[in-house]
């Protein structure tokens, strides 16, 4: 099959495509990136040399540019991984979000239709569906919101429906949970606190941290959307979970073991979400589990071998962290205390 993985230079996507490469040899797999700050060459310089790999530069928003690839490179299903994705910065820049997650997926849902291409999986997040203090959401689960980014996204997930039912565009959505593994920008909990906490620089705790989140390797995230991609129903929407739940300051403290750190490291701040912070996420994913799917990476080894992973590739991470643009949104966005150590 010739895969056009959107966002393929980012975290899920270039970690799609690794497993796309190795699980099904006669795939072809091409990548349409825009290359922001959270996309960059290094993270697919492995794949580079791969023959069935192909890269292009663009963005999701120019149907311009999809079409050539599709065109092109005779794709025959589309995986969208392009996004703007940090709810942090959605607070203080949500145009970004609005033009990726809203029109990008818009141009894709338009240029998938105008061409006919036979499969579209669109990669969305569990925070469409707001918090839960009980239970699991299912895919039946009304849509709550409460950020710019997961708004956008769910924006996203209604043009995939609305098209579905309007043109029978053939287009499958996944809700992935909180993801982690390696490469991914470190902004998020896990790669930005172990970035950090290698430098023995302090780590932001919102609040007392007790959050919870539910974790999935991004190995698993990728074979779900793999599964979805094969075996799914145009139309439906399936949860990707590993079910595997965990208090934020439990995390933290497994960063600290595992990197010899002591708690001086990690600073406690006011939320600056308020109540835009959702407490629980949580859901069921027995309809992707139906398709034959199951999760393969146990939590506290994916967890360890990350954390390993950032200790032993800070040539990976540390260009990303010294520029400008990166310095400028920690000290923006967290403040004196925890920008002024960068």
């Amino acid at each position: 099959m010739n895969i056009l993985v959107t966002g393929g230079a980012g975290f899920i996507g270039s970690n799609l495509c690794r497993l796309l490469l190795e699980e099904h040899p006669e795939d072809q797999v091409s990548v349409l990136d825009a290359l922001t700050y959270a996309g960059n060459l290094s993270t697919i310089e492995d794949l580079e040399t791969n023959e069935r790999f192909r890269f292009h530069q663009g963005r999701i928003e120019d149907g311009a540019a999809v079409r050539r690839v599709l065109k092109d490179d005779h794709i025959e299903a589309l995986i969208n991984c392009a996004a703007e994705t940090h709810n942090d910065r959605s607070l203080l820049e949500a145009g970004d979000f609005l033009a990726t997650n809203v029109m990008g997926v818009y141009e894709l849902l338009e240029v998938v239709r105008e061409m006919k291409i036979p499969k579209l999986v669109h990669v969305s997040t569990d925070e469409v569906y707001g918090s839960t203090a009980t239970g699991a959401f299912t895919e039946e689960s009304p849509l709550k919101p409460n950020t710019p980014y997961s708004a956008s996204k769910a924006a996203g997930d209604l043009l995939c429906r609305a098209y579905f039912v309007s043109y029978e565009t053939p287009v499958v959505v996944t809700r992935g949970g909180n993801t982690y593994g390696p490469y991914q920008y470190p902004e998020k909990l896990i790669s930005f606190f172990a970035t950090r906490l290698v430098e023995d620089k302090k780590v932001p705790v919102y609040g007392e941290g007790e959050q919870v989140r539910e974790w999935i390797h991004v190995r698993d995230h990728a074979s779900g959307i793999d599964a979805a991609l094969r075996k799914g129903e145009s139309g439906q929407i399936y949860n990707v979970s590993d079910k595997n739940e965990r208090v934020n300051k439990e995390i933290v403290q497994i960063l600290l073991a595992r990197l010899g750190k002591g708690d001086e490291l990690v600073k406690k701040i006011p939320d600056p979400r308020k109540g835009a912070h959702d407490m629980r996420y949580s859901m069921a994913s027995e309809k992707l589990r139906s398709l034959g799917w199951a999760p393969q990476v146990p939590f506290e080894e994916g967890l360890g071998d990350a954390i390993d992973w950032y200790a032993h590739h800070q040539n990976w991470w540390r260009p990303i962290v010294a520029k400008p643009e990166f310095q400028a949104f920690i000290k923006r966005f967290y403040g004196p205390g925890l920008g002024e150590d960068l």
